[in-house]
């Protein structure tokens, strides 16, 4: 089975080489980059399933980089790792998109953690960050998840009707890729059936155009 691949973002080698001895054995390392615009040039080409990024970068913060990579719609999720536990910054970095925010002085094992809940489509803020100093923070760390660009096209033809073999010719796409889409979208929106994933979809028109 194919691991999920990760994207890092720190200035600091140091850092970023640390970070790479501790993810690589459970995640493939795709890429690692030291400043904003290079980063958002490596999530465009490498589509990532994780991004880690430092806060505070050359060229780019990571708040910019979340305005940039919301407009070009990727599957990336990221998490945010930085020493910063201002809950304006983490207030904003959820709210530009960010999935996950983690303080650098936070034990190794909770990146880990992190990015694990934000796989299965689960929103990820350390808990060394009071909630009650970012009660504004209500709906978003706890959204529902975004289905992938790939997900959404598998919902728009489950709810035209078509059978999982029609999706799967008409994505280029095996059956059991279709239906593996269908029930990890099910599974992360806490929904039971395919009724109710259709349900979801005329809720939401804009997710399955």
């Amino acid at each position: 089975m194919d691991r999920p691949t990760l994207l890092l973002a720190d200035d600091h080698i140091i850092v970023a080489d640390g970070l790479r001895s501790l993810l690589k054995d459970e995640f493939d390392l795709v890429g690692s980059v030291p400043d904003g615009p290079s980063l958002v040039e490596a999530a465009g080409r490498l589509r990532a399933d994780i991004i880690v990024s430092d806060l505070a970068m050359p060229g780019l913060d990571a708040l910019g980089v979340l305005r940039r990579l919301a407009a070009m719609n990727l599957p990336s999720r990221v998490i945010v790792l930085t020493m910063h536990a201002d809950a304006n910054l983490v207030t904003e970095a959820f709210r530009l998109g960010a999935w996950g925010y983690v303080l650098k002085n936070s034990a190794g094992e909770e990146l880990i953690t992190a990015i694990r809940e934000v796989l299965a489509g689960r929103a990820y803020l350390t808990p060394l960050i009071s909630r009650d100093e970012i009660a504004s923070l209500d709906g978003v760390v706890h959204r529902s998840p975004r289905p992938t660009v790939r997900q959404r096209q598998v919902l728009r033809l489950i709810a035209e009707g078509k059978r999982m073999k029609e999706i799967a010719a008409i994505l280029h796409l095996s059956p059991r890729t279709v239906e593996s889409h269908k029930y990890e979208m099910m599974e992360s929106l806490g929904l039971r059936s395919t009724a109710e994933l259709i349900q979801y979809a005329v809720r939401n028109p804009d997710l399955s155009a």
